[in-house]
């Protein structure tokens, strides 16, 4: 089934974007950092598909990527009990101590009644949290994905990164809508991008491999020149970034579409990007690569994911009269 990029959303700390004021409206204060950064972020991808409160998402799925979300949730409970007992641990804090806890709330918010995951697996995870969207798409478990890759900057986690010599990292969450192309038509939604293959291995070299991408333009350490270490939302970072970047292409008229296909990665080229069998459909298409040897090693796995932008029959209007999309062009701030 193919399957494509409907809707992005930003909400990280920077031009555009001031988390005291976004992130202290109604209904967050009772929420961590982590989990209103993804609440904020939901809406505001949802938004941009086109699916606030669209009947979808009675059986979408949310998929969520984050290594430190909890963190300091986790690191209050322990120093509260170390110098006390588990009594003394509010019955208020104990939701948080879940690193699922971001992906409850926003189901809870939008009345999304599908699966609802959490990836905790290092640099990989935003690539496989998008992997695994699309596979529960393809298995008929969901109807639309919302993925999510958050990751806050609290002392704890300040802490971690400056003992593993980290210096910048982001604050804040990144939103993707997934959907079947199908779907997406009928529907009149604008599709951004598609997901053209994914591959996961133990190396870089064997995962690029396994995703088809060996000679596909590569996104490479833009994510983390922008923002610093993403860490488990790094791979949602690069799938919006991309997004992004085939839309400045379109909108200059495809000049620069195809420049790069056919960049050898991760080994001998094929000298063919990955579609170029089925017409040239995902000519100028990008790779993203994260996990061990990508920049962010979590010394385990290696995740590849290829977007592609959208074919000429996914950009023209539905056949019956559904609504033409409307195009929306790329936000300046990180709010959206």
């Amino acid at each position: 089934m193919r399957t494509a990029i409907t809707g992005v959303g930003w909400a990280v700390a920077g031009p555009g974007f001031d988390p005291v004021t976004a992130l202290a409206v109604r209904g967050m204060r009772h929420k961590a950092r982590s989990s209103r950064f993804a609440v904020r972020v939901a809406r505001g991808t949802l938004d941009d598909a086109g699916l606030i409160g669209a009947p979808e998402l009675d059986g979408a799925a949310v998929v969520v990527s984050s290594n430190f979300g909890n963190l300091d949730a986790v690191c209050d409970s322990v120093t509260t009990i170390a110098a006390g007992c588990s009594r003394d641990v509010s019955p208020m804090r104990v939701p948080h101590l879940s690193s699922a806890v971001a992906a409850a709330w926003i189901a809870l918010d939008h009345g999304i009644r599908g699966p609802n995951l959490t990836l905790c697996n290092g640099a990989s995870g935003g690539l496989d949290a998008v992997a695994a969207a699309r596979n529960l798409i393809a298995a008929g478990r969901a109807t639309v994905a919302l993925v999510i890759g958050v990751e806050p900057s609290t002392p704890p986690v300040a802490r971690l990164h400056g003992e593993s010599a980290g210096t910048r990292w982001i604050d804040g969450a990144v939103g993707l809508v997934i959907e079947p192309v199908r779907h997406a038509v009928h529907r009149g939604a604008r599709i951004r991008a598609e997901i053209a293959g994914y591959g996961r291995a133990a190396d870089e070299r064997s995962a690029v491999r396994a995703a088809g991408a060996e000679a596909v333009r590569r996104l490479d350490a833009d994510p983390t020149a922008r923002f610093g270490r993403c860490s488990g939302a790094l791979g949602v970072v690069q799938c919006a970034m991309a997004v992004e970047q085939l839309e400045r292409e379109a909108v200059a008229g495809g000049a620069d579409a195809g420049a790069g296909a056919g960049l050898p990665v991760g080994g001998a080229s094929t000298g063919q990007p990955v579609g170029a069998a089925s017409g040239g459909r995902t000519a100028g298409a990008v790779l993203a690569v994260a996990g061990a040897g990508a920049g962010e090693s979590d010394g385990t796995s290696v995740s590849a994911l290829v977007l592609a932008p959208p074919g000429e029959a996914e950009r023209m209007p539905p056949r019956g009269g559904v609504r033409t999309p409307t195009v929306r062009t790329p936000p300046r701030g990180r709010d959206t």
